[in-house]
């Protein structure tokens, strides 16, 4: 696979990642609680910039360790059952946004595991210092990794096929790409916009952002399998 294509795949997936919620409703909700408790703007943006830290990082951490690992254990020819199994996780995964991301309720509350959802709600109430909000962020990655393993999971094998440059290039395109829905948000909320019209959007666009998350998952998917695994095995890449 060459460059070009291995760092389309990688934007592909990043984009994928960038559609998921859950990091963006932290946001959102830590923002609300912040203003609601009066204070400064300042403040808000200390906590709100340290919250969008700790998801890049949380971003590059689990990406570099998933490519590590992978190299580690396949080096620089991943097996062709591997890529299939890649591609069958990244539908899978899709029929599964389709179907559950967003529970059956007014509202964006998102399909994840109660005792992570409570976990997360709670600390956003009691966040009042940077340090803290960095670790929301971190959280907040954590808490969604069922979904985001998909995009996390082709990209890192995409990665481990390129050069060290490459690849450094690489993890920078997916974490750049995968923020740039939170980085609108924060944005949007750093600028003064009100936090009722931001949450109207996505709670009026929430089937639109669940079905295109889910269709990038599957076309990322195909695209993976017909390149590598049907291209493989007649000797094109």
């Amino acid at each position: 696979m060459d460059i070009f294509s291995s760092l389309a795949i990688v934007t592909l997936a990043g984009l994928v990642h960038a559609s998921f919620q859950l990091s963006i409703s932290v946001l959102t909700l830590l923002s609300g609680h912040t203003i609601g408790a009066k204070r400064s703007h300042a403040r808000l943006l200390r906590l709100t910039s340290s919250f969008v830290f700790g998801t890049g990082l949380m971003t590059v951490l689990l990406l570099s360790f998933t490519s590590l690992l992978l190299l580690n254990i396949f080096g620089n020819h991943t097996p062709q059952l591997i890529w299939a199994i890649a591609c069958g996780l990244t539908v899978g995964v899709a029929i599964a946004i389709w179907v559950f991301y967003y529970r059956h309720e007014k509202g964006t509350t998102l399909w994840i595991p109660r005792s992570m959802a409570t976990y997360l709600n709670k600390r956003t109430k009691l966040t009042k210092l940077s340090g803290e909000a960095f670790g929301l962020g971190l959280s907040s990655v954590i808490g969604e990794i069922i979904f985001i393993i998909a995009p996390l999971f082709i990209s890192a094998l995409v990665l481990i096929q390129l050069p060290a440059v490459w690849q450094l290039v690489g993890i920078g395109i997916y974490t750049l790409v995968s923020m740039l829905s939170i980085i609108t948000v924060w944005v949007l909320i750093g600028s003064g916009h009100a936090l009722s019209d931001i949450q109207r959007w996505r709670e009026n666009n929430k089937h639109f952002i669940q079905f295109t998350a889910g269709t990038g998952l599957v076309i990322l998917g195909f695209f993976v399998y017909v390149y590598q695994v049907l291209g493989g095995s007649i000797g094109v890449s």
